[in-house]
């Protein structure tokens, strides 16, 4: 079934994370995405780790659905294909340094000269000016200056600490794919094409603020305080390994009381209330400390399951495939390449009633379709060919 951007045409000439994944998720809702590489020099990410036939896992991982194209953007005739790809594209992305772009002749005003329809996405690390706008930006440097490693404190070991994935990268992308999505609505209302900047500085930061700023957000006299949700976070021991519990109302720590078997802290004036809790709240801590590692990891949250205490296990990664309620949703699927061979996806988060497309084709080799693309944009084989004698396409 044809996806909610089927008809869409998208040209990415970004890299990594932030730009790709974005595509990627207009990919996967049925946008045919044309991702633009450098003869020579592909997406960083082609050359990271976890590599096998031609493909590494986080290119696979950020390209999914897309066609590979190698056009040389330093060259006249590399241009001119970027040009013919552009002229009927509905959307263009690039996640470059300010001004690179304009200097290769490809950027917003160069484009929307010839296509005045066209939405001009461009992600920057800082901001498109201003006093850091040339500054490189990697997601790590991003999490430091937007609070998330200010955060990440555990009580027993109060040192910050970054968050261990890509995530303002992600969040960045994700962004970046609703803004598009938005300005192509306005587009189909009437109103012409545009440029959506966002920057990871400003993404990031907007991710992080509804909980993580709750202490930063009322300023003058008389907030009454507490702790913030952050605070709260916190990991569980049993006596072989951890869980995540969470408890807020009354009723969710009876029911902890009493997977635990300690039901009279029920009517406890210490712990019933919670009230009592927060006031007590070392002496809670301590208790529950000692009384979860009496138990097994296996045997707490089957007592949690049936007395409904919101919590579950840290399972390693090589286990979060094999959940049950992972495996009913059919999140993770496997799919096979021809030379890459048997791999594992995790499908688009939204499912559409009606316009649900299907699984999207593995992420493409380097410069896979190039000769297809062009052909479609009017270059006859022998110009092709030509090209790539000249090094301006590979």
């Amino acid at each position: 079934m044809p996806g909610p951007l089927e008809g869409i045409k998208v040209v990415d000439f970004s890299a990594v994370i932030s730009g790709p994944l974005c595509s990627m998720i207009l990919a996967d809702q049925g946008a045919d995405v044309i991702k633009v590489e450098a003869p020579g020099r592909p997406d960083l990410l082609r050359k990271e780790w976890y590599f096998r036939g031609g493909l590494t896992s986080m290119f696979a991982n950020c390209n999914r659905g897309k066609r590979s194209v190698a056009i040389d953007l330093q060259s006249e005739e590399g241009i001119e294909a970027a040009y013919a790809l552009c002229d009927q594209a509905d959307v263009v992305l690039e996640n470059f340094r300010p001004g690179v772009m304009e200097r290769l002749k490809v950027g917003p005003e160069d484009l929307h000269a010839r296509n005045p329809g066209l939405v001009y996405c461009r992600i920057s690390g800082y901001g498109q000016t201003g006093p850091w706008s040339g500054k490189r930006a990697y997601d790590p440097v991003t999490q430091a200056v937007t609070g998330y490693v200010a955060i990440q404190n555990n009580p027993e070991a109060p040192i910050p600490d970054l968050v261990r994935n890509a995530l303002v990268d992600k969040a960045t992308a994700y962004s970046a794919a609703q803004a598009i999505t938005a300005a192509l609505l306005a587009r189909e209302r009437g109103q012409e094409g545009q440029t959506v900047a966002l920057s990871l500085l400003d993404a990031g930061l907007a991710f992080f603020w509804p909980d993580g700023m709750m202490k930063n957000t009322m300023l003058g006299e008389g907030t009454r305080e507490g702790p913030a949700l952050y605070d709260r976070y916190r990991l569980t021991e049993t006596r072989d390994g951890h869980i995540v519990m969470w408890a807020g109302l009354d009723n969710e720590w009876h029911a902890v009381f009493r997977c635990l078997g300690l039901p009279e802290l029920c009517e406890d004036e210490r712990f019933a209330t919670g009230r009592a809790r927060k006031d007590n709240g070392e002496a809670l801590g301590a208790l529950l400390y000692d009384e979860f590692r009496k138990w097994s990891t296996d045997e707490i949250i089957q007592r949690m399951e049936e007395e409904q205490v919101p919590g579950g296990p840290v399972l390693p990664l090589e286990a979060v495939p094999g959940n049950i309620q992972i495996q009913h949703n059919q999140t993770v699927y496997e799919v096979e390449h021809p030379t890459a061979g048997r791999m594992r996806q995790c499908r688009p988060a939204a499912l559409f009633s009606r316009t649900q497309a299907e699984a999207g084709a593995i992420a493409p080799l380097f410069g896979e379709q190039t000769d297809e693309v062009l052909g479609e944009v009017g270059f006859t084989p022998d110009q092709i060919s030509e090209m790539r004698k000249s090094g301006s396409i590979e």
